[in-house]
């Protein structure tokens, strides 16, 4: 299922391409970091959206000059006890102005999508049907305010207290 940063459910529009699936010029694809830097030039030339699916072990600041070129970037978040995707994201929103679309895809989990939507993914790859996505939205709504200053607009508490957000 997949979630976007109010909690509604979404139509997926991207296919997810192993390293030897052949990519239509017609489809919205992602692949990943090791085929982007073995076919670059040629993935550049297709009509259609090319994104990126990245691993949490990938130094994000590499991607500085190709930034611009992918419309959706997935981080990968391999299990619920690694949070590397979270720095990714803050430096690929902070750092880097990234603003396309920020996606969680792996292990994610109900308990942190509010912190992933605070460093700034956008959608949200989770498992469940959709009976579920009442449960799962309503976590965007359980806290409103937090210690941490969050990727985009909105205040945390420390800026609240000095009467600056």
């Amino acid at each position: 299922m997949l979630l976007d940063r109010a909690g509604n459910i979404q139509a997926e529009e991207w296919k997810h391409l192993a390293n030897d699936e052949p990519a239509q010029d017609a489809d919205s694809v992602t692949v990943s970091l090791k085929r982007w830097q073995a076919e670059r030039a040629r993935l550049k030339g297709r009509n259609a959206r090319t994104g990126l699916r990245l691993p949490n072990d990938a130094q994000v600041e590499t991607l500085a000059a190709d930034i611009g070129d992918f419309p959706m970037i997935v981080l990968d978040f391999p299990k619920f006890t690694d949070g590397r995707a979270y720095s990714q994201a803050r430096i690929l929103r902070s750092r880097l102005g990234y603003k396309g679309e920020l996606r969680a895809g792996g292990n994610v989990l109900r308990d942190q999508l509010l912190f992933m939507k605070r460093c700034g993914f956008d959608s949200f790859e989770v498992d469940g049907e959709r009976a579920a996505a009442e449960n799962w939205a309503a976590a965007f709504g359980e806290f409103d305010l937090a210690y941490q200053a969050p990727t985009g607009n909105g205040a945390a508490i420390p800026r609240r207290r000095l009467g600056s957000g």
